[in-house]
């Protein structure tokens, strides 16, 4: 069974890494990555379910269908390791038992020497205190789980968020690897620019003042406000995915307000003491632009209303995700 399928141009990579609404969510961050699917490998039998699968000696797992022109196996690996705890051989975090043991299925015996050479060298790197424990197993059939399990972190985010904390895995990453953990985009890493100058002739003067100087737009006469098309919001000096038009409403302040991030690791929240009615100061990460602030007066499910300037934003639709390297974000707008 080789690694290239139905989806024209596009291979795909098995892997278990503990929870598949994890690995998955994790996966899906990555430009090049066409989709990814949960689901069960390494068992016997046929047909495993969510009830069954352990008895039947599967692990959870993704399968992560890719473009091979735009991202190869060593950098899907290389993610990948970096988003387990890859030295727990008994379960993955607050999950534990053989069905979440950490996982690499190679299909040639070209995908087993990479991953032992990236094994070997993380073993080797003096990142953690005992052995790499990751298996190796030759793939040889993946199901796919069930529906509910599918896209899980996009279609339950406050259950997901929660669960990810309270499992240890998002404590355990950022303590372990930082801003390391965290991909670019392939926008995001082109357009960082390089100085002073390289800012001023990327930006409109408004859009300087704003994401540099920390100015604030005309509430109501600004690009975005009134914008209602399906899409995601990114800074507009690094590409840096923010927000998204499904936490977008209309909060009547002038400004575009969200709900939640998209990417809330994109999101730094810092009290700014420039007014005493402001809540916290919003920046991008990367690009430590200023965005808007956020108040804790927004409607449900958070609470929160991130109000923030549209000359800090670039819009991108849903159907230009792909062609400007945001693809894995495509499955948002599956239902709409």
């Amino acid at each position: 069974m080789d690694g290239i399928n139905e989806i024209t141009d596009t291979a795909f990579a098995v892997l278990g890494g503990g929870c598949f609404w994890c690995t998955e969510a994790d996966l899906r961050k990555l430009s090049g990555i066409k989709d990814v699917i949960s689901g069960y490998a390494g068992g016997q039998g046929k047909n495993p379910t969510h009830g069954n699968y352990i008895e039947k000696g599967y692990v959870e797992a993704v399968q992560v269908y890719y473009e091979p022109q735009k991202i190869n196996y060593v950098q899907i690996l290389d993610y990948f390791l970096r988003h387990i705890d890859p030295i727990d051989s008994g379960g993955q975090f607050a999950d534990r038992g053989g069905g979440y043991r950490p996982v690499i299925f190679y299909q040639t015996k070209e995908e087993k020497i990479i991953a032992q050479e990236l094994l070997g060298e993380l073993d080797q790197s003096g990142k953690f205190s005992r052995p790499v424990a990751v298996a190796l197993m030759k793939h040889t059939a993946f199901y796919p789980a069930e529906d509910y399990h599918q896209d899980y972190a996009a279609k339950n985010p406050m259950h997901y968020g929660a669960y990810r904390v309270g499992s240890g895995r998002e404590g355990f990453l950022r303590q372990m690897w930082g801003d390391n953990a965290s991909p670019l985009s392939s926008r995001e890493k082109e357009n960082l620019p390089n100085d002073e100058e390289d800012l001023r002739t990327k930006l409109t003067p408004l859009q300087y003042e704003v994401t540099q100087k920390g100015s604030t737009e005309p509430p109501f006469q600004n690009e975005y406000v009134d914008n209602k098309r399906d899409g995601i919001y990114v800074d507009i000096v690094s590409g840096e995915s923010l927000f998204s038009s499904l936490d977008k409403y209309d909060s009547g302040s002038g400004w575009p307000s969200f709900t939640r991030p998209l990417e809330q690791d994109n999101i730094v929240e810092t009290k700014d003491g420039s007014s005493a009615i402001f809540g916290a100061e919003v920046r991008s990460k990367q690009a430590n632009s200023h965005l808007g602030h956020v108040f804790p007066d927004g409607p449900e499910p958070t609470g929160l209303r991130y109000c923030i300037n549209s000359a800090a934003l670039h819009f991108i639709t849903r159907q230009d995700l792909e062609r400007e390297g945001y693809g894995q974000y495509v499955g948002l707008f599956k239902n709409n």
